[in-house]
């Protein structure tokens, strides 16, 4: 195959489920000579290969199904019109086949049909038929595969199955473990036992076994190994002592079966994956709703000046585009009729509206306000602002190395030393042990694999995370999961964004002095602010709304672009707006009021000033207040040795301003989405653990990027879906607290492996028969499978004094 243009691929993975799986699947990647460049993102479930030659992809998603992975692909066969000879089959197969995102295309002449296997994230059927249609030809497309399957729609479905799961192997397991517990005598309990766990183990638990099978091929073992082997040995032997008791009867030994045991493991390890799952769709959720800042449809006006509605993805370069009174944008462009104030929050984080004139620039995913423009499209699809916004988060969720869990790394070391030890013990009661050597070997072989069971390793971090969530949540810490809660003891630098983090993330007047504050004035003032488009004219009316009795009626209006409003109330002209304006006009302004204008400037405060039309009648700020806790929660941070950087899109004056009054002396002003990402990158390559604070769409980048992701639980839905942690309150003082929580769950989490490892390295060898030598005593199989239990609950417990530390 020829070479084409450097493309990048993101292949979906299934069933990468650890950060050990993600470097067997990276290392298997690295060996393929077509791959320019690699890399597996764990968070997005994905790998990204870089690559000039078209083969890679194939060669790429075969060495991954190789290795025992899957990838998320669509197969489907369509009709294939306008072919008239073999020649013509290879030229549609040689069309579709170079497009990105095709893994196979095979054409049969005979059947007029082509087979193929693509992967849904990257290329559509309705992008396919075009490129046939390029080369001359025409597919066949049904109405439902134009609307073919997303990749959400097939994770969905896979989460979906794992939940089924999980509620089945509950409900079978249930009975089970009451029998294996209380009723042991009943019976054809064991028969009974036997029928309700095989569905568990054999089909609900059947991905533990093909991991842990993947992982022994690769000479490495990890907690599915322990799952797989302390379930398998239990379920084996277990169905061996139902169908020969007679086995251990004829030696005088009880025949014990642990089917509750491996029931158990198993339905405990799925609600974990559950869970663990459910986490994992709230990061991609976060890309769903930036996506969905996008309108669907747009309205252009057409050369002949008429309006038409056309779907997003027909918009093409130079269209004129209407926008509508509170309308978002759809793609980037430049204005050219008409003027409006735009809310561009998502970009800049601040929350006043922007007025867009002529010759102005506006982007997709800001939302129209009051007025109605005409712009031209110039960017559009992946070009945007938004898109990049949206590459950039999700680059960021899977830029972080994967690193091998903590579990895993023992795992790996405890696997095989525990099937050594059995091994030792089964051989060295076949060579020491006597008459009854065999039978009693092969009880200490299970034993030890059971003893060695990895339930009480399993819960470890489950328990330990969800007793610090639970806490986390009841002082309005809301964590989603134990890579934050371990990094946040660690942090050494927290960047804030300024808006709606440390200030309140609304406008609202701060500060006012009248000649004369009259019911009567307040009341002609909100009267005329009501009518104003401008968005801080909200803030006059909702502070002096509760003392203003009604709106009184006007007579005359006039919106005079930027500069304010002019009104007329009983044939008398009052003015809203700036300094500027009350000049034009003619209207005395003495000099009291210019002081406190002069000094409230000097503060970054937004000066409104009120007239009519001889005098000045009041001199009203409106600013963005810091929040009663910011400076007491920032002294705290600094105090406990933690570097604070304050970033903002808003002016440089302003932050001075806030930064001096805080008392941070390391800030930004006037930055942009991927800056504050870039910058929390520069903190990252100097060494250093970061946090990122943050509130709004804004901050979606940078907050994927950090280390540890908090958002204010008063900001956007997509800061806090990307967030792994959210502070309900949107109190600064809570970020203390939420470190000081992550170093007692994190201490609990090491407590827990200590005691479930200690458990093991005391009940193993006597399990295999040490202690027989010296005092004649054997470790019952059944007491095994109780000291295993114990092991568990002790886990459990220990977790849950976490609730009570303070």
């Amino acid at each position: 195959m020829s070479s084409l243009k450097n493309n990048i691929f993101y292949i979906p993975l299934e069933d990468v489920e650890s950060e050990h799986c993600a470097l067997i699947v990276d290392n298997g990647l690295s060996k393929i000579k077509t791959i320019d460049s690699h890399k597996v993102e764990l968070n997005n479930s994905r790998a990204v290969i870089e690559t000039s030659k078209p083969e890679a992809l194939p060669e790429a998603i075969h060495a991954i199904r190789d290795l025992g992975y899957g990838v998320t692909t669509v197969k489907k066969t369509f009709p294939v019109l306008d072919m008239s000879c073999a020649s013509c089959a290879v030229g549609v197969e040689t069309a579709i086949q170079i497009q990105p995102g095709i893994v196979n295309a095979s054409v049969n002449f005979g059947t007029a049909t082509v087979t193929l296997e693509y992967l849904p994230n990257m290329i559509s059927p309705s992008e396919i038929k075009n490129a046939v249609q390029m080369a001359g030809y025409d597919l066949l497309i049904d109405e439902e595969s134009k609307q073919a399957e997303t990749l959400e729609e097939i994770h969905e479905k896979k989460f979906n199955q794992l939940k089924l799961k999980t509620i089945w192997s509950g409900l079978l397991t249930v009975p089970v473990v009451i029998i294996g517990m209380f009723f042991m005598d009943i019976p054809y309990a064991n028969e009974i036992m036997w029928v309700l766990s095989t569905p568990v183990i054999v089909w609900f638990g059947k991905n533990f076994f093909v991991n842990a099978w993947k992982q022994a091929k690769h000479r490495s073992a990890n907690m599915d190994t322990l799952v797989a082997l302390g379930t398998g040995v239990a379920y084996i032997f277990s169905v061996f002592n139902t169908l020969f008791p007679h086995f251990w009867h004829e030696k005088g030994l009880h025949a014990h079966v642990y089917f509750e045991a491996a029931a158990v493991i198993i339905t405990f390890i799925l609600l974990g994956r559950l869970l663990e799952e459910k986490a994992k769709g709230n990061t991609s959720s976060a890309i769903k709703k930036l996506m969905g800042l996008q309108p669907k449809t747009v309205t252009i006006i057409t050369a002949d000046n008429q309006q038409t509605t056309i779907s997003i993805d027909k918009v093409k370069h130079g269209d004129i585009i209407l926008v509508k009174p509170g309308e978002q944008i759809a793609v980037d462009g430049m204005v050219i009729k008409g003027n409006s104030y735009v809310d561009e929050s998502m970009l800049s984080g601040e929350p006043v509206p922007l007025l867009k004139k002529e010759n102005e620039k506006v982007y997709a995913g800001t939302i129209n306000q009051k007025g109605s423009f005409q712009f031209r499209a110039e960017k559009i699809g992946f070009e945007t602002m938004l898109a990049n916004i949206i590459k950039m988060v999700q680059e960021a969720q899977g830029s972080k190395a994967p690193v091998q869990k903590l579990v895993d790394k023992i795992a790996g070391i405890f696997v095989p030393i525990v099937i050594v030890i059995a091994i030792i013990a089964f051989v060295s009661w076949i060579i020491l042990g006597g008459e009854n050597g065999f039978s009693q070997g092969l009880i200490a072989f299970a034993t030890v694999l059971v003893i060695a069971c990895p339930c009480a390793l399993g819960l470890a971090t489950p328990t330990a995370i969800m007793v610090g969530i639970g806490k986390g949540a009841e002082k309005g810490i809301l964590i989603k999961d134990a890579i934050s809660l371990e990094l946040s003891k660690k942090v050494n630098a927290i960047v804030l964004d300024k808006t709606g983090t440390i200030t309140e993330g609304k406008p609202v007047v701060t500060d006012s002095y009248w000649t004369e504050e009259t019911d009567v004035l307040k009341q002609i003032l909100v009267s005329i602010e009501k009518q104003s488009e401008h968005p801080l004219a909200e803030a006059v009316t909702k502070h002096y709304n509760d003392n203003s009795n009604g709106n009184i009626e006007l007579e005359h209006f006039e919106s005079i672009t930027g500069k304010g409003i002019s009104a007329t109330v009983e044939g008398k002209n009052y003015y809203v707006g700036n300094k500027k304006l009350l000049i034009e006009k003619n209207v005395a302004l003495s000099e009291i009021f210019i002081e406190k204008a002069i000094q409230w400037s000097a503060e970054s405060k937004t000066v409104i000033w009120f007239s009519d039309e001889k005098q000045a009648l009041a001199v009203i700020t409106i600013a963005d207040k810091i929040k009663e806790t910011s400076i007491e929660a920032i002294q705290q941070l600094q105090e406990s040795g933690i570097a604070i950087y304050m970033l903002t899109g808003d002016n440089e004056a302003t932050a001075k301003s806030i930064s001096q009054k805080t008392g941070i002396t390391n800030y930004k002003a006037e930055v942009l989405p991927d800056q504050k990402a870039t910058f929390v990158k520069q903190l990252q390559s100097e060494g250093k653990i970061v946090a990122m604070v943050g509130d709004g769409i804004n901050d979606s980048t940078a907050l994927a990027q950090a280390d540890v992701s908090i958002a204010m639980g008063k900001g956007s839905d997509i800061a806090m879906d990307v967030a792994k942690m959210t502070i309900i309150s949107s109190d600064l003082n809570k970020i203390p607290e939420a470190i000081k929580l992550s170093k007692q769950t994190v201490a609990t989490i090491k407590q827990n492996l200590f005691w479930a490892l200690f458990y093991n390295v005391i009940g193993i060898p006597i399990a295999a028969g040490i202690l027989y030598p010296i005092n004649g005593f054997l470790l019952n199989p059944m007491i095994a499978g109780a000291a295993m239990a114990l092991s568990s609950v002790s886990v459990v417990s220990n977790s849950l004094l976490l609730k009570g530390r303070k």
